[in-house]
């Protein structure tokens, strides 16, 4: 599945990183614990959570994690945005909760990484 294919799937905005849309996305995670997306495997990861601080993209990069997708609707301060940028991460933002997101990404072939 491809970054494009998440945010068509997921109705996403696209805050940053339109030009990645073509990266292939292996696993997901959805959780608003970084401390529990660094124990998850990192294997060119979309990470879906409504927590929306500049830890998000830190955590992110430091798990090679390609895409984040703020749930419920929520939009990241262009801080958040920018610093995701600086280190192309893409950022996107839909309306569905995290458990409707998570659930349609499944259905849809995606699959949870193993944890550590």
């Amino acid at each position: 599945m491809t970054v494009k294919d998440i945010a068509n799937l997921l109705s996403c905005k696209i805050l940053c990183g339109g030009k990645n849309l073509d990266q292939e996305i292996h696993t997901a995670c959805g959780s608003d614990l970084m401390s529990d997306v660094l124990a998850f495997v990192k294997n060119q990861a979309v990470l879906l959570t409504g927590l929306l601080n500049p830890q998000v993209i830190r955590t992110a990069e430091m798990m090679d994690i390609i895409c984040i997708v703020f749930v419920r609707g929520k939009t990241p301060s262009e801080e958040v945005v920018s610093l995701a940028g600086g280190r192309d991460i893409v950022v996107l933002s839909t309306d569905f909760c995290m458990f409707e997101a998570c659930g349609k990404l499944y259905s849809n072939g995606l699959k949870g990484g193993n944890m550590k």
